[in-house]
């Protein structure tokens, strides 16, 4: 998998710089820089292939050290550190099985292709430009099948991008603090637009792109969304979620799924204090978004009934 974010790394685990787990819970580092991806993805070392595996290899023996010691060490420790140690050991076998995936991936020769977009330096103060270069970049990933999945966080909960060019001089983050204001309604909702708009070009552009004769946007699922539906209280109930593409794998679109209205005692009034309430109370304690990402599995063709605490796949959507 491809982790692509605004901050490289993990973040920490209330301010989480990366959408990408293991299966063990454990964060994976993401990158910001579009050189380093591409460099990394379809660059050519320094010393070539012989000198990234003896790198890998270097890698693998200290993680070989780690385990053991670790091993030897596990009895002499109670219940609760052995669980911690166990929870280690578990990110020390991912770290290692990524070292293995990536020195199979090493005799696997890399795409030709034009570097020259990538290597420019853009600075995250011009946000279209750095948002468009950093999904140019995931749709080249895609489209020579570099991966099959990408994760991009294309803002962090504490630390959303200021948009300049559209006259947002404020963090994301200061902004979800609105406590109602209409003038900062207003700036927000001019800065989901402009996010919006770059979803919809990463979706034109997967639409451009052919693979087996099929528009790439047929052929991939695009999820988009929110960890939080009201910023100004953390409220994440009732989020607002997008799934495009996937409809040569059979997903169904051209439809809104609200969970909120069928469980409503009258029509929505879509004034302030019930869009708070909306935010911070689940009408309908099934629709859960792991039901999404549950559908999003079948189609995929991965063999599972559940994820995480999935109750069904969503049968609007099959």
């Amino acid at each position: 998998s491809l982790e692509l974010s605004v901050n490289a790394g993990t973040g920490q685990p209330n301010n989480s710089s990366t959408l990408a787990f293991s299966r063990d819970g454990v964060p994976l580092p993401a990158e910001d820089n579009p050189r380093t991806v591409f460099d990394r993805l379809f660059g050519a070392e320094p010393g070539g292939v012989a000198v990234q595996r003896a790198r890998l290899n270097q890698r693998h023996s200290v993680l070989d050290a780690v385990l053991d010691d670790a091993k030897a060490q596990r009895g002499a420790l109670g219940h609760e550190d052995r669980c911690k140690l166990d929870e280690y050991l578990h990110a020390v076998r991912d770290v290692e099985s990524r070292t293995e995936r990536l020195d199979a991936w090493l005799d696997v020769p890399k795409p030709t292709v034009d570097g020259g977009p990538f290597q420019r330096a853009v600075a995250k103060n011009q946000a279209g430009d750095y948002y468009r270069l950093i999904l140019d970049l995931m749709v080249l990933a895609l489209r020579t099948d570099m991966t099959r999945v990408v994760t991009y966080m294309n803002g962090t909960e504490g630390n959303g991008l200021a948009i300049p060019e559209i006259g947002i001089t404020q963090s994301r983050h200061n902004l979800s603090h609105h406590n109602g204001d209409p003038e900062v309604l207003a700036r927000l909702a001019k800065a989901d637009t402009f996010l919006v708009a770059q979803l919809a070009y990463l979706l034109d552009k997967l639409k451009d792109a052919t693979e087996q004769g099929e528009p790439l946007l047929d052929r991939t699922m695009v999820l988009f969304g929110s960890g939080m539906s009201y910023g100004h209280s953390h409220a994440n109930s009732n989020l607002p979620i997008l799934l495009a593409g996937g409809g040569g794998l059979g997903l169904k679109h051209g439809q809104h799924l609200d969970y909120n209205a069928p469980k409503l005692t009258a029509p929505y009034t879509l004034d302030y204090e019930e869009w708070k309430s909306l935010c911070g109370s689940p009408r309908d304690g099934n629709a859960r978004l792991s039901n999404v990402m549950l559908t999003m599995l079948q189609k995929m063709e991965v063999k599972t009934d559940r994820f995480v605490d999935s109750i069904a796949p969503i049968a609007e959507l099959v």
